[in-house]
């Protein structure tokens, strides 16, 4: 059963959000605050993270930061902040997607399951598709990169935008078919989302992200994996 955690100091808002999701079979724990939450997060271990970004005792950015430096459990922010700066900042922290309040319970639990989903290990599909540039090494069967030696932590959602440019390796992706593959069909003009992204997977694996020679932004157009 998929457990979630809600932070969010919203008394009425976490009735809704436990009412609904135990009505769909989700396990649900509640956290008021910040620090409960992390505390939480390290003792139950949740599938995914409904975060509110305005808690009492610290920012929620604070709350991702803290959660991003031993675990990849996707993070759906829910927050009332509604200006691009603000959902850059949470995106850019490990967030995995953002729905501003007031929000529609169908659409918040849409965004859900698409986020579980993509956490989810996939099964042995017989693909042992190996990808090497000079410096760094994707194992598309293994889910994971490796450069210089190390391994590199990617959450879900980097890990999905990296295989879709990479099973495309020289063609062009169009900003819509990767808001669309990664996040799901109801995404088509979110790319902010997209340049947040990309800036980490530059950041993670470029030698030099500022002038990046294998995440290529074609603009206005989308983006091209060169090994």
């Amino acid at each position: 059963m998929t457990r979630v955690l809600v932070v969010e100091d919203e008394p009425q808002i976490v009735r809704a959000l436990v009412i609904n999701l135990k009505a769909r079979k989700y396990e649900v724990d509640a956290a008021p605050d910040g620090a409960t939450a992390l505390r939480m997060a390290a003792a139950r271990h949740p599938d995914v993270v409904v975060l509110d970004l305005g808690l009492p005792d610290m920012d929620g950015v604070e709350v991702i930061k803290g959660l991003r430096g031993w675990t990849r459990v996707p993070i759906l922010v829910l927050s009332a902040r509604q200006t691009s700066d603000e959902k850059v900042e949470a995106l850019d922290a490990g967030a995995d997607d953002y729905v501003t309040k007031p929000f529609g319970m169908d659409e918040l639990l849409a965004r859900l399951r698409a986020a579980v989903r993509r956490a989810e290990p996939t099964g042995p599909t017989g693909d042992t598709v190996i990808v090497e540039t000079p410096g760094f090494t994707v194992d598309l069967a293994a889910k994971k990169v490796n450069r210089e030696g190390r391994d590199v932590r990617l959450t879900p959602t980097e890990w999905h935008l990296l295989e879709v440019l990479v099973r495309n390796t020289g063609r062009l992706v169009s900003q819509k078919q990767l808001l669309q593959e990664v996040w799901g069909p109801s995404y088509g003009t979110e790319t902010n989302y997209l340049r947040v992204y990309m800036a980490q997977l530059r950041r993670k694996l470029e030698a030099d992200p500022s002038h990046p020679r294998h995440f290529v932004t074609e603009p206005g157009m989308g983006y091209r994996f060169e090994p």
